[in-house]
């Protein structure tokens, strides 16, 4: 049998002088050339990364995968993404019809989310995490805020008909609380911002605090503190546009440094 001849060096790239705080990134079920698949968009990550300073682990929204009691006690902090699915109206008592609906990543939110929380972890969520989020603390959504400025016409859901960028590029003001977490990072009062969904909140979950809201009084964003560790959603995608706008790039770097607290904690 072959033996090295001389021991492994690292190299400068493979041996950062310290670790970086790790966020996981949850992912959905796609199909993709018809195959099941895993997927997350890469606009996702970049900010995570190039902003936030984090290291990123990407998420199966596949229950059997997930270990979330261990996973929560691995993970520095949790971003739930946005997707093109819906939650099941079940998991927070609605009496519609399931449509566009990926159970496997409903359970993995909600199971891991959770005991993320627990373990005083930061979780986040982007616009169907948000909902996620909210449904969590035991909130309901509304299937369908129609089209009052929340997506661009045309739009059957989540792009069935426009292409991405004439998507995202729909926007309406939202008006965040002076007082609270996503104010200290971005700024409070008016922000334009994309948005790009059918469903809302509709009750808010016990215990969190609705952080901005737009026009028509929907809630944009909410946060908590419940076992010590922050829990912020937000509606729109602050991703889509990190590289030029300020808030959005705040953003990010906000979420950095509450997981780079997190990792701080746990050492």
């Amino acid at each position: 049998m072959a033996s090295f001849a001389a021991p492994f060096r690292r190299t400068d790239r493979f041996a950062p002088e310290q670790r970086k705080p790790v966020i996981g990134v949850l992912c959905s079920n796609r199909s993709l050339d018809g195959r099941a698949a895993q997927a997350v968009a890469t606009r996702f990550v970049e900010p995570l990364v190039g902003l936030g300073g984090m290291a990123v682990l990407l998420v199966p929204a596949v229950p059997d995968a997930v270990d979330a009691i261990g996973f929560a006690h691995r993970l520095d902090g949790l971003l739930l993404t946005g997707a093109c699915s819906n939650l099941d109206p079940s998991r927070y008592g609605g009496d519609g019809q399931p449509s566009r609906c990926d159970q496997g990543r409903d359970e993995v939110a909600l199971h891991l989310a959770g005991r993320m929380i627990e373990a005083g972890r930061p979780v986040f969520g982007i616009c169907r995490g948000l909902q996620e989020l909210n449904v969590l603390f035991g909130g309901s959504l509304a299937t369908d805020v129609g089209a009052a400025g929340h997506h661009r016409e045309g739009d059957g859901g989540h792009g069935d008909v426009l292409d991405v960028d004439d998507l995202f590029d729909h926007h309406h003001d939202v008006e965040v609380d002076p007082d609270g977490l996503l104010a200290a990072a971005i700024g409070h009062g008016a922000h334009r911002v994309n948005s790009v969904h059918h469903q809302g909140i509709a009750r808010v979950g016990a215990g969190l605090v609705v952080e901005a809201r737009a026009s028509d009084g929907l809630v944009e964003a909410v946060s908590a503190v419940p076992c010590g560790a922050p829990v912020i959603g937000v509606q729109w995608h602050p991703e889509w546009d990190a590289g030029s706008n300020p808030a959005s790039r705040a953003f990010f770097r906000m979420m950095g440094a509450m997981v780079s607290g997190s990792a701080a904690d746990r050492a």
